[in-house]
């Protein structure tokens, strides 16, 4: 037999899908993989059942059905103050996974260079040598998170292609400041660099940090490829609804390239979805106030249980620092945890590039009762989980 592909030779299965699997596997609280376990908005599951009576069985347009990029592109506006043609900058995709693969494989030639921040989602990495390309890591320096100036623009002075920013970060929960973004916008200006968005926890952010859109810096709305998804704002992770913005020569070649990986976004998915993208602003200080509460539920639980963790800005994952245990391979770690407590984490040495073992990443996107139970098997971590 011929051998396989040496671009993805070194690829492991999806450490985040593997946790889910060992937390159903001892019956573990899956805080993990992060998807809520509450419905989505009622007014899309209604619009949703009477689809399924109506005539979207078929292809809609390849880029994206035109009452759904049309009711994109007014909440963008509405959010961000950008004006975009939803003919000419947008392309509806299989979720924001397929949206940075499709724009990293649409700008990227390969042997160029992609700056990624570290911690990373770890799809990140993936797409970058998917696409050919070589990621430069620059790190994002714990317990903030922020970054040195100097070392980021050592990075661009490699002359990258892009860079890709999560803001909010998965994992670890950082928002970027103004002041922040601005950096990397005269950056990229000087060095003639995209920057690649992932900006799907736009909504989900803790006072007093504010979400600002890259985009939206003077300069910067041409060289910006903003990949996003509906799939966190609604509860909808499994819909698998993302896009690309971007400007219209950057839109065509996202345009081919998405046809080719997916051909569509799903038809009656996209319809129900336009009832979501449709709400008032209530709808989003609403999803703003729930995950406020969720999170200060869940710290003030890994407080009274003693363990050490960030405090995240944005998003809805916590970094919980396991140092106090001993291990040296957090992936044992997570894997006793689910075994031995019942609750399921993902090993942050996935998310970094430097040799990091001391976190594993939790998710609080649960009801109430949910994380209630997974704070009171924290709470015997001490006593079922030995120093090694």
């Amino acid at each position: 037999m011929p051998n396989l592909s040496n671009r993805t030779s070194t690829f492991t299965d999806s450490v985040i899908r593997r946790m889910t699997r060992i937390s159903n596997q001892y019956g573990a609280v899956n805080l993990s993989q992060g998807f809520p376990d509450f419905e989505p908005p009622r007014p899309i599951l209604e619009r949703l059942a009477q689809v399924s009576r109506e005539d979207f069985h078929q292809y809609s347009i390849t880029w994206g059905a035109q009452n759904f990029r049309e009711a994109l592109a007014a909440k963008i506006k509405h959010f961000s103050q950008i004006q975009v043609d939803p003919n000419s900058e947008l392309v509806v995709t299989c979720g924001s996974t397929e949206a940075m693969m499709a724009a990293m494989m649409s700008v990227t030639n390969p042997g160029d260079k992609v700056i990624v921040f570290s911690p990373f989602y770890e799809n990140y990495g993936a797409d970058t040598i998917l696409s050919g390309a070589q990621p430069i890591y620059v790190p994002l320096n714990p317990p903030e998170f922020n970054f040195d100036p100097e070392v980021l623009e050592n990075a661009f002075r490699q002359k990258p292609k892009a860079i890709i920013v999560c803001n909010p970060s998965n994992p670890c929960g950082k928002v970027f400041t103004r002041q922040e973004l601005t950096i990397i916008a005269d950056l990229a200006k000087k060095y003639d660099a995209f920057v690649i968005t992932d900006e799907v926890y736009e909504h989900i952010l803790y006072k007093p940090n504010v979400h600002t859109y890259m985009a939206s810096l003077p300069g910067m709305k041409d060289r910006t490829i903003t990949c996003n998804s509906l799939s966190k704002t609604y509860s909808i992770t499994g819909w698998r609804l993302g896009y690309v913005q971007a400007n219209p020569e950057i839109i065509e070649r996202v345009k081919k390239v998405h046809d080719f990986l997916t051909v569509g976004a799903a038809a009656p998915l996209q319809e129900a979805a336009v009832t979501g993208l449709k709400f008032g602003d209530e709808y989003y200080q609403e999803l703003q106030e729930k995950y406020t509460h969720k999170r200060n539920l869940f710290l003030q639980g890994l407080r009274d249980i003693g363990l050490k963790h960030t405090e995240p800005q944005g998003a809805y994952y916590i970094l919980i620092d396991i140092s106090e245990f001993g291990f040296e391979d957090d992936n044992l770690f997570a894997q006793a945890l689910a075994r031995d407590v019942g609750v399921g984490a993902v090993p942050g040495s996935s998310f970094f590039k430097e040799p990091e073992n001391r976190y594993i990443r939790l998710h609080f996107a649960k009801k109430d009762e949910t994380l209630n139970e997974a704070l009171n098997r924290l709470s015997q971590i001490k006593n079922k989980i030995k120093k090694s």
